[in-house]
C-alpha cells in the first residue's frame, strides 16, 4: 500500500522526488529529526491529518509521543542505512518475492506522479502481481477510504482462490 522497494526509490529519485520527498533525508537524521518534531509537533504531524475523530485522537497520541517517534524516525534511517543495501544484494542475486503481490496506492497522493503505474516498479521483484489497484485518497487510505481497501483486500484473496 502506497510504497515500493527502497531500491527503485532511491534509484529512480531526482529532484521532483528531493523537493517533495525531502523529509525522507532529514528523518533518516533521527536525533535531529527528534527534536525538531518533539519541539513543534503541530508542524510535522498536523492536528487534523487523519479523517474521523477516532482515527484522529489515535494518531495525535502517536505522533506525540517521544517513543513512537523515534521508532517511526528509525525507519527512514533503516531505509537508507540498511535496507537499500539489503535490496540491492537480493537484486543482484536475482532473487524476488515469491508470494502473490497486491498492490495498492492512493490516487490523490503523488505515487502516479513519482512512478507513472506504482505497481510496474514492482515487475523487476515479482512475477506474481495479482491485483494493482489506485485507491481514491491521499496517503491514509485505510482511513480515508476503508471501504475501497476492504473491498481490494477481498478481491486480492478472490483472486488467490
Amino acid at each position: 500500500m502506497d510504497g515500493v522497494p527502497i531500491y527503485e526509490t532511491l534509484n529512480r529519485a531526482d529532484w521532483r522526488f528531493a523537493k517533495d520527498w525531502w523529509h525522507w533525508f532529514f528523518f533518516a537524521q533521527s536525533e535531529k529529526a527528534e527534536a525538531a518534531i518533539q519541539a513543534r509537533p503541530d508542524l510535522w504531524y498536523p492536528t487534523k491529518a487523519v479523517p474521523g475523530a477516532e482515527n484522529n485522537l489515535d494518531y495525535l497520541a502517536a505522533t506525540r509521543s517521544p517513543e513512537v517517534v523515534r521508532g517511526m524516525l528509525a525507519d527512514y534511517r533503516a531505509g537508507l542505512e540498511f535496507d537499500y543495501d539489503d535490496d540491492r544484494r537480493d537484486k543482484d542475486a536475482g532473487r524476488r518475492l515469491q508470494c502473490p503481490l497486491g498492490v495498492l496506492w492512493s490516487r490523490y497522493d503523488d505515487m502516479e506522479k513519482l512512478y507513472g503505474d506504482p505497481a510496474s516498479p514492482w515487475a523487476d521483484w515479482s512475477d506474481r502481481i495479482v491485483l494493482r489497484q489506485g485507491i481514491p485518497s491521499g496517503h491514509h487510505m485505510a482511513e480515508e477510504a476503508p471501504g475501497d481497501v476492504a473491498d481490494m483486500i477481498r478481491l486480492f484473496f478472490a483472486k488467490l482462490c
